[in-house]
């Protein structure tokens, strides 16, 4: 008896060790060579199509993964082009309309400093002179650290968002050349697919391929499911946002709309990076029906978000609502905005493990000795 339970708290421990030496392993390998696996994904998510055209219009396989790289290299350019042309467009159409809208700003933040400020700051100067001098002397201290408090962190923020700029175009050199092998690698892996797959099955043995096979495939699945769930939830949102800025006239409603549903993929803040700043400043120069208007339809677009979301998410990644919902909270609270990410795909791991049965074969491999994975 007691020879079973050290053996079971050996392989457990076996068990342990080699799950956080691949955790670590992984975490390493993906500092050095990211390119690559995430040629590697490309490369997973492609091979249907280059087999496809592979078997059924007899393309050489070489060609079949240029053009399908061809075609996505195109894809994204030609939607960067729409991109930089509505917005083009947009900022012409801004930099004719700014300057009216801002003047106009100018103006009221004037009044409301004539009319407001100034009426309180007099108040306080009175109230202020009537102290003791200690008194007059701590309070003017206060206000002094303040203010001084306050003009730091803005020039702190001011500096950091600056200093921001220069670093991010010294790593364009670097984003590019991890473009250049992200597609090399997707080349290569891609063409020599079956070459590469039959090496990796000949080395490792026939159960453990059969259970990475499944999970490999559950990942696709519910990765493909998490992409198409995001996509509806941006389609939606850019709808909704069209449809509400026609309603209410708004001039170049498809640009904003579009670049809005692309933001949103930022949930919780990235629809209000739009909206936000938009309902304050038509607030400030008394447009108080587009104030009002914005406002409903920003609170219309946070509220479907939220109500579609989870169920989207678990009708295509087939996970149930309320582990999704969990999920979502658990990543958020522990990674921020990109737990929200984090969260699901790590429910999504997990489930996908249990579906293949790798948690039963652990658990059998430490309490049956006789049995191996």
């Amino acid at each position: 008896m007691e020879t079973f339970l050290i053996n079971k708290i050996f392989r457990f421990f076996v068990v342990l060790l080699t799950l956080t030496g691949a955790l670590i392993l992984t975490y390493y390998a993906f500092q050095y060579a990211y390119p690559f696996f995430f040629a590697f994904l490309i490369a997973l998510f492609i091979n249907p199509a280059v087999n496809f055209l592979e078997e059924r219009l007899n393309f050489p396989r070489g060609i079949a993964v240029i053009f399908l790289i061809l075609i996505f290299l195109g894809l994204c350019i030609g939607v960067l082009i729409l991109l930089v042309v509505e917005i083009t467009n947009g900022t012409a159409y801004l930099a004719s309309v700014v300057p009216q809208h801002f003047q106009s700003l100018v103006t009221y933040i004037q009044d409301f400093i004539t009319s407001t400020i100034l009426p309180i700051y007099q108040r306080i100067l009175t109230i202020i002179s009537s102290l003791e001098p200690s008194q007059q002397e701590a309070v003017i201290g206060n206000l002094q650290q303040i203010g001084e408090k306050m003009a730091q962190q803005g020039a702190a923020i001011i500096q950091s968002l600056l200093q921001s700029i220069p670093m991010i175009i010294k790593e364009l050199p670097n984003y590019f050349t991890v473009l250049i092998f992200s597609f090399l690698g997707t080349f290569f892996i891609s063409k020599d697919w079956d070459k590469i797959s039959y090496r990796i099955t000949s080395i490792i043995p026939s159960k453990v391929v059969t259970s990475f096979a499944t999970v490999l495939k559950g990942l696709k699945q519910a990765l493909a499911g998490f992409m198409k769930a995001q996509a509806i939830l941006t389609s939606i949102t850019a709808g909704t946002v069209l449809c509400g800025l026609l309603i209410l006239r708004v001039d170049h409603a498809v640009t904003i709309a579009v670049i809005t549903g692309a933001i949103d993929l930022m949930p919780y803040v990235g629809s209000g990076m739009i909206f936000i700043p938009w309902i304050i400043y038509m607030f400030l120069i008394g447009n108080y029906s587009l104030t009002v208007g914005l406002a409903i339809l920003y609170m219309l677009v946070i509220i479907q978000r939220q109500m579609l979301e989870p169920k989207l998410l678990s009708t295509n990644i087939g996970l149930d609502p309320l582990a999704t919902l969990i999920s979502l909270f658990i990543g958020f609270q522990l990674f921020g905005f990109l737990g929200l990410i984090i969260g699901p795909v790590a429910l999504v791991i997990l489930n996908t493990l249990y579906q293949a049965g790798v948690f039963y074969e652990i658990w059998r491999f430490i309490n049956e000795p006789k049995n191996t994975m």
